[in-house]
């Protein structure tokens, strides 16, 4: 086992680096995979992780032809080249990909401010995605620095995922600066959890069916893990904002190889740099301490939350000794949880715990780990690797308020529908003008009919509508 204090050797560096090299070359390989450059004319970019995505003006992804794409003119040096260039939508726009390998999938959008150019204040608009409302901007601040990577897990069974951009209205724009649709391996969401509420501690079924919106996913004890060092190209964040008391806990971390089994948690799952850290609480003497380490995380209350929690016991000196108890919304969640007995046998395996519960009016989700009545003295009591937390769609399949997507299509043609009705009323004053004209020049009496109103405004106009009223997600 390494300690803190020989995180700062050479050899430490170097396994680390031989260690990574050796993850990457063995890195998940998804069947659809497609990384998009917004806004970009270039055939290819490099991202700050080395990940190469093609530009949107190269390919046929982009279905609408009235969009811009504008080029940040002073762009931060030390922000990603995806972040350089944005795509703008005035009107409903899509972007189409093919699917060979139907089942759940990633979907990442990008966004980031430009320097100039754009007035952010009518950025307004709704992102859909096969029938889920992923958000609406109403609800995200893009003053200053703004920038924003919106990560979510839907299943797709078609074979075409449909990602669709809606400005609220006509005289509001939507945008993005890229986007990522990669298959998830068939591993990453099971079907079944534990629903865990003041009332309730029971087995549910039937998560796939579900869409996933990543909250927050958090490195306990360790470092920022960049998607570069994750085989799903994943960000995991250090715990430091959300531990609540370090008071009695230490962190550790393990230069030796993680035990993945097949069967348990994968490297999908969860990397090696995740289990490879943790915080722990530890006996020393002959007493177990009575205390709990417990993080907080805010979140939106009227959903429910998929919790996903990491273990790995990477600190015991023996199998057996480590038994704890975890706690959801301070609620027992797993009683005497022993590593040893859900790993086979192993240390350095890795386990997780998954959970749903309800984000209610506090506003907070609150975790803790701690020592059981089967807790050992002179060992470790607790512990805990890694953090996920999944906000699950509501009823009506939105992950940002209670408008489905079916009437967020309806709004945009209903609202440019009320732009036809003007043109189409302009366009037959000029026509009753123009008769009025012919018969003074013509000196046509009233007995004279009218003119035929040309059926090929209306039909242009009607056929367009249909057009709207046709689109599906």
């Amino acid at each position: 086992m390494a300690t803190l204090s020989s995180l700062t050797s050479p050899l430490f560096f170097f396994s680390f680096a031989l260690l990574s090299i050796a993850l990457i070359s063995a890195s998940f390989s998804p069947i659809d995979h497609y990384l998009v450059n917004c806004g970009s004319h270039q055939p290819t970019t490099l991202d700050s992780d080395h990940r190469r995505f093609t530009g949107d003006a190269t390919t046929s992804y982009l279905t609408t032809t009235e969009s811009t794409s504008l080029s940040d003119p002073n762009p931060d040096p030390k922000s990603s080249p995806i972040y350089h260039t944005t795509r703008v939508f005035t009107r409903l726009s899509k972007y189409k990909f093919g699917i060979k390998n139907p089942g759940d999938h990633l979907v990442r959008l990008h966004f980031k401010r430009l320097s100039g150019g754009i007035d952010y204040g009518r950025a307004k608009f709704h992102v859909l995605a096969n029938g889920f409302v992923l958000f609406n901007s109403l609800g995200m601040d893009m003053g200053g620095e703004f920038e924003a990577v919106k990560d979510y897990v839907i299943k797709v069974d078609a074979d075409v995922l449909v990602v669709t951009f809606v400005p609220t209205d006509r005289s509001n724009f939507a945008f993005v600066n890229a986007i990522e649709v990669i298959s998830a391996p068939n591993d990453l969401i099971a079907d079944v959890a534990q629903y865990v509420s003041f009332h309730k501690n029971e087995k549910i079924s039937g998560l796939l069916m579900n869409g996933y919106e990543t909250m927050y996913r958090v490195n306990v004890g360790g470092w920022k893990v960049t998607p570069f060092n994750d085989s799903l190209w994943r960000t995991w964040v250090t715990d430091d904002e959300h531990i609540k008391s370090s008071d009695g806990s230490s962190k550790v971390h393990f230069g030796g190889r993680i035990n993945y089994q097949e069967g348990g948690a994968s490297r999908e799952v969860g990397p090696d740099n995740v289990y490879n850290t943790a915080r722990v609480i530890r006996s020393s003497g002959s007493s177990v301490p009575e205390l709990n380490m417990t993080w907080t995380f805010p979140v939106i209350g009227g959903y429910k939350y998929l919790v996903r929690m990491h273990f790995c016991d990477i600190a015991s000196i023996a199998r057996g000794m480590l038994v704890f108890n975890v706690y959801v919304n301070n609620n027992l969640a797993y009683e005497n949880l022993d590593l040893t007995e859900v790993t086979n046998g192993l240390l350095a395996s890795p386990f997780y715990a998954d959970f749903v519960v309800d984000g209610d009016s506090s506003g907070v989700l609150t975790l803790s780990v701690g020592p059981s009545n089967m807790s050992l003295p002179r060992a470790v009591d607790a512990v805990l690797n890694g953090v996920e937390i999944f906000k699950i769609n509501n009823s009506v399949g939105s992950f940002d308020g209670e408008i489905c997507a079916h009437a967020v299509l309806k709004s945009w043609k209903k609202g440019n529908g009320n732009v036809m009705y003007p043109m189409l009323a302009a366009v037959f004053l000029l026509l009753i003008a123009f008769v009025i004209m012919h018969r003074r020049r013509t000196g046509v009496t009233d007995s004279v009919a009218w003119w035929r109103l040309p059926t090929e405004i209306p039909e242009v106009n009607l056929k367009y509508g249909n057009q709207l009223s046709s689109n599906k997600l």
